[in-house]
């Protein structure tokens, strides 16, 4: 078992063995969970990091579509980019 001290910032430094074992390298991304008092840390892809967010904006509604064609698709789109458009003029 590995013992790491909170520091200021409220930091900690993961050892050099758990950081091997668990493969990490720098820059990489790990998703943090309590469970009671416990801490979990798991490594992360950027990928789940961008499936959990897109899986959240669906859930939100923050969809378009669906589309019967690719022209209604390429319609939509466009209707989009005027919007964001008109709101940065």
């Amino acid at each position: 078992m590995a013992l790491v001290k909170v520091k200021n910032k409220y930091q900690v430094t993961l050892p050099a063995s758990l950081r091997q074992k668990a493969g990490l390298k720098i820059g990489d991304f790990l998703e943090a969970k309590i469970e009671g008092k416990k801490i979990t840390l798991t490594p992360k892809t950027r990928l789940d990091r961008e499936l959990t967010r897109a899986l959240r904006e669906i859930d939100e509604g923050k969809t378009y579509g669906p589309f019967t064609s690719a022209k209604d698709l390429v319609r939509s789109l466009d209707r989009e980019a005027r919007k964001i458009e008109k709101k940065s003029a």
